[in-house]
């Protein structure tokens, strides 16, 4: 039998991209370094202010930066935030948006963020999000990993891909229902990779400790990450039982908005790129901590040179620790 793509028009070949990030996007509107939130019918100011995208868009910038090729596919509206974060996302290098779409009949998912000195508060519009793709534009990128939300089914393009190779990464975000829905759970066995922040590992298995929810999730799914906040991160393979944990870097945080988004971009990349789990958890510590110095995850995501930048001026004892990335950023910055 004659090869398909031999027989007329010529295929066109498929795309190779790194990673694929496909999800909700939003508007991010940060306020930071207030005195307090405002009492009823008062009023604060803030001392810094930022409009960037969120959602989706913190893990696909935060991976392009750091120098993979990066698909992002998301629904944008022709609205004036949805112009917005086109007209910001368009000029990122290593992001590719030729799956992603414009829809007139969508309006933007808009959060306000409220950060103080220890904690932030959100308020969200979100009535018109589209959430993920359920197609991708032809022609299918074929690609290392894949990030997805898990609270809906996957749609049958990331089984497909799965099926080619993809490692797919699944995530969750808070639930407001309360909820903590099983069926969560049971969709575990769809990816290769779970990234939970601790509460919601916790909450999910129904446990008070974040290894044994690692522990409990790592009977559903190959291999687990849990962010822990200021006590870093760790790791469990199920295959071998291998357990780790990185404590964090020292940061001074001025807004945490995006920064579990940027920890799973750096994560995906120390997994694409070899490097052993103890050491991709390193890197996406720095990742995610250079993120909170700024405002939002997107426009916060740091690139090999503030890596560098940041690695060097550690104390003698943590530096060491991280030297591990030098023959990386060395092999995206230089000397």
């Amino acid at each position: 039998m004659a090869n398909l793509e031999q027989v007329g028009e010529p295929v066109a070949e498929r795309p190779v991209v790194d990673a694929l990030f496909a999800g909700d996007v939003y508007c991010d509107v940060i306020f930071a370094e207030l005195p307090g939130l405002p009492t009823p019918g008062g009023e604060v100011y803030a001392k810094r202010f930022a409009v960037v995208p969120g959602g989706t868009a913190n893990r696909g910038v935060a991976a392009a930066r750091l120098g993979l090729s990066t698909a992002l596919a998301v629904t944008l509206g022709t609205d004036m935030f949805g112009n917005h974060l086109a007209d910001w996302l368009g000029a990122v290098p290593n992001l590719d948006l030729r799956w992603s779409r414009r829809d007139p009949a969508v309006e933007t998912a808009v959060s306000v963020a409220v950060t103080g000195e220890h904690d932030r508060s959100f308020i969200t519009y979100a009535e018109g999000a589209p959430g993920r793709p359920e197609t991708l534009p032809d022609p299918r990128p074929r690609v290392g990993a894949a990030h997805l939300p898990m609270s809906e089914p996957l749609p049958g393009w990331a089984a497909e891909l799965r099926a080619e190779g993809t490692v797919l990464v699944g995530g969750v975000g808070w639930d407001a229902s309360g909820e903590w829905s099983p069926v969560v759970l049971d969709r575990l066995s769809e990816v290769d990779v779970f990234c939970p922040n601790a509460v919601e590992a916790m909450n999910y298995t129904h446990t008070d400790d974040p290894r044994e929810a690692a522990k409990a999730l790592a009977e559903r799914v190959a291999h687990v990450v849990v962010t822990l906040g200021p006590d870093g991160s760790l790791a469990l393979d199920s295959g071998t039982g291998e357990c780790v944990q990185v404590p964090s870097v020292p940061v001074e945080a001025a807004d945490p908005t995006g920064a579990g988004d940027v920890f799973v971009a750096g994560y995906m990349y120390g997994m694409l790129r070899g490097m052993p789990p103890a050491d991709r958890l390193r890197l996406a510590n720095v990742a995610a901590g250079l993120s909170v110095r700024g405002l939002g995850g997107a426009s916060s995501a740091p690139d090999w040179a503030r890596i560098r930048d940041f690695v060097a001026a550690l104390d003698a004892e943590t530096r060491a620790e991280y030297a591990v990335l030098e023959e990386t950023w060395a092999g995206h910055v230089g000397p």
